[in-house]
């Protein structure tokens, strides 16, 4: 079972990113992020009505869903698709599977738990990877304001993911599932984008084209509701480091993807990047990958 929601995981989040740049353009972010999460809770919330499952979360809960739907439902994706805006999506996916080394960091500094040696050099060769992978990009654009932010809003992004995960674990522990969480966390995360785009005087029209409504129904409900669903029920039984390791292969899916939709051209430096991102992580959580395959069996 964890095999299996492993293997969705990577293979939905990994061809997200390219369904967010088709949402770029005519649309303001924040609308289209609103307008996905909105579809995505009124489907959740219609699963649970139809498996007749408990629809209000405990009071002791409340904080956690308003917490998680403004990080994993809000600032984790108003980053990202800004980001997407100046960087190649395969780039974003990148910096994203940063996501198993932060998860680590905040588990020390919020949890309290250990960070391993291999941890640390892994986050090195993660790091380094990310560099040779943005140094083809980078040429000629070291000026290039809009690259260097684009870069951090990918990081900030992560970041914000990651304190989303360990609210989900936290809420978890509690004997919440996802599927509960998750719809109102989402409802949570739409309300706040709406009210932004109201004080921002944003107009809330969707863009007609085949390529959008396609690309938001795929975001909304494979993306969100499949997704998001099956990686946190991969944070309930594995914790969050071990659930992020999923990250790990999301650029091998979004670069590929990247490569015939936006010309992403690859050259020694690139694969070298690449490997190093793929190695760092392989280092960081070799002891978590093998139990995983324990459990997997």
């Amino acid at each position: 079972m964890n095999a299996f929601l492993y293997l969705l995981t990577v293979l939905i989040w990994g061809s997200t990113w390219i369904a967010i740049k088709w949402q770029l353009g005519v649309v303001p972010a924040p609308v289209s992020i609103a307008v996905r999460f909105w579809i995505a809770a009124v489907v959740l919330l219609l699963i649970l009505v139809v498996m007749r499952k408990p629809v209000r979360p405990p009071r002791a809960a409340w904080r956690y869903l308003l917490a998680q739907g403004a990080a994993l439902f809000c600032c984790n994706f108003l980053c990202f698709y800004y980001a997407s805006q100046w960087v190649p999506s395969g780039l974003v996916a990148v910096v994203f599977s940063t996501a198993p080394l932060w998860n680590s960091i905040n588990g020390k500094i919020f949890l309290g738990r250990t960070i391993q040696p291999q941890v640390i050099l892994g986050a090195l060769f993660g790091l380094t990877g990310i560099v040779l992978l943005f140094l083809p990009q980078m040429r000629g654009h070291w000026g290039d304001a809009a690259m260097l932010r684009g870069l951090g809003l990918a990081f900030l992004g992560t970041l914000f993911f990651s304190t989303g995960s360990l609210l989900s674990s936290r809420m978890q522990s509690l004997g919440l599932t996802p599927w509960l969480t998750n719809t109102w966390a989402m409802f949570f995360g739409a309300a706040i984008l709406t009210v932004i785009g109201l004080v921002l005087g944003l107009p809330f029209e969707i863009d007609p084209s085949p390529l959008y409504i396609g690309s938001l129904l795929y975001l909304a409900i494979p993306g969100s509701v499949i997704g998001f669903t099956a990686y946190l029920l991969l944070v309930g039984k594995l914790g969050p480091e071990r659930a992020a390791y999923c990250t790990v292969l999301f650029p091998v899916v979004a670069l590929t993807i990247s490569t015939f939709y936006e010309d992403y051209v690859w050259n020694l430096l690139a694969v070298a990047g690449l490997a190093c991102v793929l190695g760092g992580n392989l280092i960081a959580f070799m002891p978590a990958r093998r139990k995983l395959k324990a459990v997997a069996v």
